[in-house]
């Protein structure tokens, strides 16, 4: 079990998130030749997105959307490094730099690993109710599918946290490129909620799917809470050189 948490961004760890996925082993219905998000060029990812296949769907894109989130900040953080104005936040900026890489990274893995979770609960469903292996994997496939997306979520959560902290403490003639960021960063954050809310019906706990569900839409509620203070800040720029 690979604990991609472990060091990566807090809202992830505080979901407590643990890859239900083996970096050697990959559901017997997963296509040995499919190629990493990180490895698809945009137009190709759109294509596979369109294609009328249960996987890439909607998790995989939250996860590509909030990677390029990611990656507009680290922009942002990179034509703020080394300006004067921001002397005494060069640590901070390093650190939002490296963060953001790490999340970005982390997204792309969770678009995999959502895309493969789906694809393998998907084909176990279309095996008889009563089949052997329906019934030893389908707990296990059900809960990856919720999991999965719940740390999506998390991941965006973080995302936007490093937006906040950037605004006011970076090139303000990069203001859009901060607010577009913060903007799909939430869109990416609603999208892997959804991805959470379709599933949760299917987890045989209630008590457990009531908690989950309260989790989600708090975490929806932070990432809106968020973008929107970005958005606001970006707005009324905050004069820097």
């Amino acid at each position: 079990m690979i604990e991609i948490a472990r060091d990566h961004p807090r809202a992830v760890a505080a979901v407590g998130y643990d890859s239900p996925m083996s970096e050697t082993d990959t559901p017997a219905d997963a296509h040995a030749d499919t190629k990493s998000l990180a490895e698809l060029p945009m137009a190709t990812l759109a294509e596979a997105l369109a294609a009328k296949s249960p996987a890439p769907g909607g998790g995989a894109a939250a996860c590509a959307a909030c990677a390029v989130a990611a990656g507009l900040a680290g922009m942002v953080v990179a034509y703020s490094l080394g300006k004067k104005r921001f002397a005494e936040q060069q640590a901070s900026l390093e650190s939002a730099r490296e963060h953001l890489a790490r999340a970005a990274t982390l997204l792309m893995k969770l678009g995999d690993e959502d895309a493969a979770a789906y694809e393998h609960l998907n084909a176990l469903q279309k095996l008889p109710e009563g089949d052997a292996r329906r019934r030893a994997e389908e707990p296990a496939a059900v809960l990856a599918c919720i999991d999965i997306p719940r740390a999506s979520l998390a991941a965006c959560i973080d995302v936007l946290r490093v937006c906040e902290s950037l605004a006011g403490a970076s090139n303000e003639h990069l203001r859009s490129d901060l607010a577009g960021a913060a903007a799909i960063a939430d869109g990416a954050a609603r999208a892997a909620a959804w991805n959470v809310r379709i599933n949760l019906p299917m987890h045989p706990d209630a008590d457990r799917r009531s908690v989950l569900l309260h989790e989600m839409e708090g975490l929806v509620v932070d990432a809106q809470t968020i973008a929107e203070r970005v958005d606001a800040a970006c707005r009324e720029g905050w004069g820097s050189a």
